[in-house]
């Protein structure tokens, strides 16, 4: 991890140059700061793609969903492109306080240049660090969460569901979207608005939410004792009988995901079962003839 973060500036260690590999195929262009904007004075958002929506498959999807309703709502937004690195969630969380204010300073010193005030971030982790911990290198930035956005768009009429997506959805609150940031309502306003689906809370959610099994650096470490924790919720999650399991981070999506396969293997729990991201679910319901395009080509 701290290998691939000091060279690559992604937990994965993948190629920087790949970072907007998960635009192609877009039927819009995402403008990228430094060569198609100047700055962020001409956009309402920098989106922060963050690492796992440019490199993680299932991540990819969010950033593809959120990108095509940021677009059909009329706000504007560019992206840093490869010039964004990992904001170093990962590397502080686990003790390395060095490689964290490293990668910190350097986003700071790009999202400066770039006159960034109003930041959309589609990962939990990405938000509570920059909005909660970027402020002590020297940071300040309005930063919101899709969810956050996504329901004001949908109060506002500007995204407008009309497509039923009779689906039973359980969502699961992201430890640092829920617990530690109040923010409960936005993603289950989004839910709510859909036509058709039917919101079921797991026993444990909002603030007695539990943890999909990732924070704290866990996604980069295996559980060898006792049961696992993303299992643990998963099996929690699929005891509400739901069509669509829902988070608001793809590191949940990622852990809950796993878990669902797992269950679903070993034919405890029903193979239509899906896991996705709130604004995926939204897409199907704003713009249904969008959703099979979002796989990035």
């Amino acid at each position: 991890l701290y290998k691939n973060l000091e060279k690559n500036s992604n937990p994965w260690g993948l190629a920087p140059r790949m970072r907007m590999d998960w635009a192609k195929g877009l039927p819009f262009d995402v403008p990228v700061v430094g060569s198609d904007v100047e700055d962020c004075s001409s956009v309402d958002y920098l989106f922060w793609v963050g690492c796992a929506g440019a490199f993680e498959d299932r991540a990819k999807r969010t950033s593809r969903a959120v990108a095509e309703l940021l677009h059909t709502a009329g706000v504007t937004y560019a992206v840093l492109g490869d010039g964004e690195a990992c904001t170093g969630d990962s590397a502080r969380r686990s003790g390395n306080e060095m490689l964290f204010q490293m990668l910190a300073m350097q986003n700071v010193e790009v999202l400066n240049e770039a006159g960034a005030k109003r930041i959309v971030v589609t990962c939990a982790h990405c938000y509570n660090t920059l909005a909660n911990e970027y402020p002590q290198v020297g940071g300040h930035y309005e930063v919101v969460h899709h969810t956050t956005l996504l329901a004001r768009l949908v109060a506002d009429k500007r995204l407008t569901p009309v497509q039923r997506v009779d689906a039973a959805v359980t969502y699961h609150d992201p430890c640092y979207l829920g617990r530690h940031n109040r923010i409960f309502a936005a993603p289950r306003e989004v839910l709510g608005a859909i036509p058709g689906t039917r919101v079921q809370e797991m026993p444990r959610n909002r603030e007695k939410s539990f943890c999909c099994g990732a924070g704290g650096a866990r996604m980069w470490m295996d559980e060898n004792l006792g049961e696992r924790i993303n299992q643990n919720r998963a099996d929690e999650a699929l005891a509400t009988a739901p069509d669509v399991v829902a988070a608001a981070c793809p590191f949940c999506i990622t852990m809950l995901s796993d878990g669902v396969a797992q269950r679903q293997q070993e034919g405890t729990a029903a193979a239509t079962v899906s896991v996705t991201d709130v604004s995926e679910v939204l897409l199907r319901s704003v713009r249904p003839d969008l959703v099979d395009s979002l796989s990035a080509s």
